[in-house]
């Protein structure tokens, strides 16, 4: 917009940039401007009058590499993303894939003479650590461990003769253990078709061998060279208490898995269950808490939750019994928890 200037310059017009750009015609403030970059011209929404052109498109610059004849959309830019976990996977240029023969046998050819047997076997390992992750609800963090660890045991031809799935079970249960994620040695090996033995012998050969390689690396080692922060732990009742309580469904979930969490915490002090699976002792532990909390649920589908026996839960659930007044705080029944609402042990 131009107005005109002072006594100075002699009534010359020059630039205002106090002015706003408006409609010539609404005349709304705040103007109802639209720039359409489709056409390079600032419309104004209201009336349709076109207030400037040659507008310039900011936006990102999205092309496509889709066949036109398709009438495909592929908006991207510059491939796929990076994955840290495959070397050179980045620098490789591939044939597109198409329906004509002379696009099918150039895209063979290439995938036949460049692609290396071990990366795909690699990539497959990589597929089937994400979906057996995601089978039991497992985050990203705990994928990309078990990547890290097979990737390892690749490189250093490792467990060669081992069957891969028990390999990938190892892989995705030190994983867990890595970033505190509590998962059972059930969970992890119900998830493949692999004997329960083989599964727990790789799994030793896999601490030992991880072990040895952090000793060698040492701790200034960085990368994908080593395992950081290894240590060798094990899953407890209380780590299981939050997530079966979730799954079960309880409407005082926050209230009875804080509970079953702090009763779990306190049963370690009890030498009869000391030994004892730390399944049936978190079923047990919820199994008292919901009745305390005044929200009774019976002990086989907490006991089918956990994966353990009915018989099972009881048997722990009989040692909490006899310990409850060490067991159970004050605090609890002052907020509403009441003693009698326990079940009896049957005799």
């Amino acid at each position: 917009m131009l107005s005109p200037g002072g006594e100075n310059n002699g009534g010359v017009y020059q630039e205002d940039l106090n002015n706003i750009l408006c409609c010539p015609d609404c005349k709304e403030i705040p103007p109802n401007l639209v720039e359409e970059f489709s056409s390079g011209d600032m419309v104004c929404q209201s009336c349709g009058v076109v207030v400037g052109t040659r507008i310039i498109d900011t936006r990102s610059e999205w092309r496509t590499f889709a066949n036109d004849d398709h009438g495909g959309d592929d908006p991207s830019r510059v491939g796929g993303p990076q994955d840290e976990f495959v070397e050179g996977e980045q620098l490789a240029t591939t044939v597109a894939f198409s329906e004509s023969k002379a696009h099918k046998a150039l895209s063979r050819t290439q995938n036949n003479a460049n692609q290396d047997k071990a990366q795909k076997g690699l990539m497959q390992a990589y597929k089937e650590i994400v979906s057996l992750c995601e089978a039991i609800n497992m985050g990203q963090n705990v994928s990309n461990a078990a990547k890290h660890i097979f990737k390892l045991v690749d490189k250093h031809k490792f467990m060669k003769g081992k069957p891969q799935e028990a390999v990938i079970a190892g892989c995705i249960f030190i994983a867990c253990r890595q970033n505190n994620v509590p998962r059972t040695f059930r969970e992890i090996f119900n998830l493949t078709s692999v004997s329960k033995k083989e599964v727990g012998r790789v799994f030793k050969q896999l601490q030992k061998f991880l072990q040895k390689l952090q000793d060698t690396e040492g701790e200034g080692a960085t990368g994908l060279n080593t395992v950081t922060n290894y240590e060798n732990t094990s899953v407890g009742a209380e780590d299981l208490c939050s997530r079966y309580v979730s799954q079960l469904g309880f409407k005082n979930q926050q209230k009875i898995s804080k509970i079953s969490r702090e009763l779990a915490e306190r049963a370690n002090d009890i030498s009869a269950l000391a030994g004892r699976s730390p399944l049936s002792v978190a079923a047990a532990c919820i199994y008292m808490a919901c009745h305390l909390v005044g929200e009774p649920r019976a002990s086989l589908p907490i006991a089918k939750q956990a994966g353990v026996s009915d018989g099972t839960v009881k048997t722990a659930y009989k040692h909490l019994f006899a310990a409850r007044e060490e067991l159970i705080k004050k605090e609890w029944l002052d907020d509403g928890g009441k003693m009698d609402q326990i079940p009896q042990v049957q005799a």
